[in-house]
């Protein structure tokens, strides 16, 4: 959505040259899925470039009106949530572009990287803050969370003042493309989520329930892993040569 109403935490992008840029970004083909597509503005720069648009809009009154500002174009309005939207239903490749509400961005990024039928590329105008947090390597669940399941990219960033209503805070393109397998196992996953029960605790402190503290100083020691390492510091990679040797 690039843009419908504040309440939704939703705000109009009104610059066409990041539209187009964001269109750009996302490509050319057959089929993209729009999240959000609001008034249009993204909507009409994605059907110059894709076969079909299938944009999805929670908002009851504009997915009511958007196939009215394109008469004739291949473009398939779906009034729904998007996280509870049913991918199954698309077969083939396609692609998922669109300005993401930031109160949600986390579940519905989640949500794109594990459905079976997993776009191909993924194109999300996001809080910027939240932009820089998946792409720091300073690590947390979200960023470990998109790493695993994606090759991610940064995008141009987009100040607050080319919205209407301008909101809080500055947003930023990021550019997912999923991989066919993840990193690490979903058994990895649940220690790491282990491991950030308390993110500003050294890591040694949070596990402390797995193994003793004697047997995971070893573990930490073994893998050249500092004893006063938090949870931020550690890559995926070593999250799952940790794995491997705490449940040995």
């Amino acid at each position: 959505m690039v843009g419908t109403n504040k309440s939704l935490g939703q705000h109009w992008l009104k610059n066409r040259e990041i539209l187009e840029q964001i269109a750009d970004l996302a490509g050319e083909g057959g089929l993209c899925l729009e999240i959000g597509p609001g008034l249009g503005t993204l909507t009409s720069s994605l059907l110059r470039r894709f076969s079909k648009v299938m944009a999805v809009e929670y908002d009851a009154r504009l997915a009511e009106n958007l196939p009215k500002s394109f008469p004739g174009k291949n473009l398939e309005v779906l009034n729904e949530d998007i996280l509870k939207f049913d991918f199954s239903q698309i077969s083939g490749d396609y692609v998922v572009a669109g300005n993401i509400p930031y109160y949600i961005t986390s579940p519905i990024i989640e949500k794109l990287l594990t459905v079976s039928n997993r776009p191909k590329r993924i194109v999300l105008l996001i809080q910027k803050e939240v932009a820089e947090r998946i792409l720091s390597p300073k690590e947390s669940i979200l960023s470990l969370m998109v790493k695993n399941r994606a090759k991610v990219f940064a995008g141009p960033e987009v100040s607050r003042e080319e919205f209407t209503p301008p909101p809080k805070v500055d947003s930023k393109v990021i550019v997912l493309e999923p991989l066919k397998n993840q990193i690490v196992s979903d058994e990895v996953f649940k220690l790491i989520r282990l491991g950030f029960v308390s993110p500003r605790k050294k890591l040694v402190a949070n596990l402390a329930g797995i193994l003793s503290r004697d047997e995971l100083k070893k573990g930490f020691l073994d893998l050249g892993i500092s004893l006063d390492a938090r949870p931020a510091d550690l890559e995926l990679e070593d999250w799952k040569k940790l794995y491997e040797i705490l449940y040995k």
